[in-house]
């Protein structure tokens, strides 16, 4: 019977957010293809240095057991099938399970996450991650320079979440922009008692709950945050929407305009999505960040 990735929580990742590998992007950005190549080649001896997203794959991976394998890393990578090489290579070096890639030479890679049944795809290009958004998938567009402690929290996974345009759809943030913070705040009012439609990551944090409520003596923990810059009164139309999906968070901020950096800094994520790159700017000072590229704020010609 044919191998099946369904049913597990897949994350396809791009090569530049699984290893570091930015000094061969600046190579390959002053050369042509067919010298990145040989670049690549003449490295693959050489194992590349963990990426922004190699600590949070390492830990979702410590849900595999013998018997149970609920998580699989795929590279989705526009590489080219020899740069593909030292991907393998660097994660067999690191310990890392990884037994699916696709590489494109250079072409769009996000037709390929619908037969590798993807939960989340990290990319460090933005055209990638708009086109996996636009067909359906959780996606981010990774800050590579972002700040990494992966020895923190060796046996919880923690991941925080903005709530407009990335879990919940941009439904109340369009009115926001269009009409001010009085209108948001009427219209949520209004709506309180309504669920809001889903944004692009609630897949992801439904796909979360079997991980979270693994048995008490698994190997990892997950831990998640809504981190919204929602304030009283509308907070309640995001928590009792929370309630109707029957998800939960763990912890929710509602810091109506604080700097959300300087509550990254304490919750300590894995990854931090969000879909403004003004947040995404300052998380990634403190954390692995990915920018949403999804809503009224990432729509052509707006900020």
């Amino acid at each position: 019977m044919p191998k099946s990735l369904e049913g597990k929580f897949v994350v396809a990742i791009s090569s530049r957010a699984l290893f570091d590998f930015e000094e061969e992007n600046r190579f390959f950005e002053s050369s042509n293809d067919r010298a990145y190549m040989d670049f690549q080649l003449s490295r693959l001896d050489m194992p590349a240095k963990p990426g922004v997203a190699f600590p949070l794959v390492k830990k979702l991976l410590a849900f595999n057991t013998t018997k149970d394998q609920q998580v699989a890393i795929v590279a989705l990578s526009r590489n080219d099938p020899v740069s593909g090489l030292r991907v393998f290579r660097s994660a067999q070096e690191a310990d890392l399970r990884l037994e699916q890639g696709v590489f494109t030479r250079g072409r769009p890679p996000y037709r390929y996450l619908k037969p590798l049944c993807a939960t989340l795809f990290l990319s460090a290009k933005e055209e990638d991650v708009r086109a996996a958004l636009n067909a359906g998938f959780a996606a981010a567009r990774v800050y590579p320079d972002s700040a990494m402690a992966a020895d923190r929290h060796p046996d919880e996974i923690r991941i925080a979440f903005d709530g407009d345009a990335v879990l919940f759809s941009d439904e109340a943030e369009r009115v926001y922009a269009e009409s001010g913070l009085a209108a948001f705040q009427a219209h949520e009012i209004k709506h309180a008692a309504t669920p809001l439609p889903p944004g692009p990551f609630k897949p992801l944090l439904e796909a979360l709950q079997p991980l979270q409520e693994a048995a008490p003596d698994a190997p990892m923990r997950v831990r998640t945050a809504l981190v919204t810059a929602r304030s009283a009164p509308a907070h309640e139309r995001a928590i009792r929407t929370l309630m109707a999906w029957n998800i939960q968070v763990d912890e929710a901020m509602f810091l109506g305009g604080l700097e959300k950096a300087d509550f990254l800094r304490e919750f300590e994520p894995d990854f931090f999505f969000d879909d403004q790159t003004g947040y995404c700017d300052t998380a990634a000072k403190v954390g692995p960040t990915g920018h949403v590229v999804s809503g009224v704020k990432n729509e052509t010609g707006k900020g």
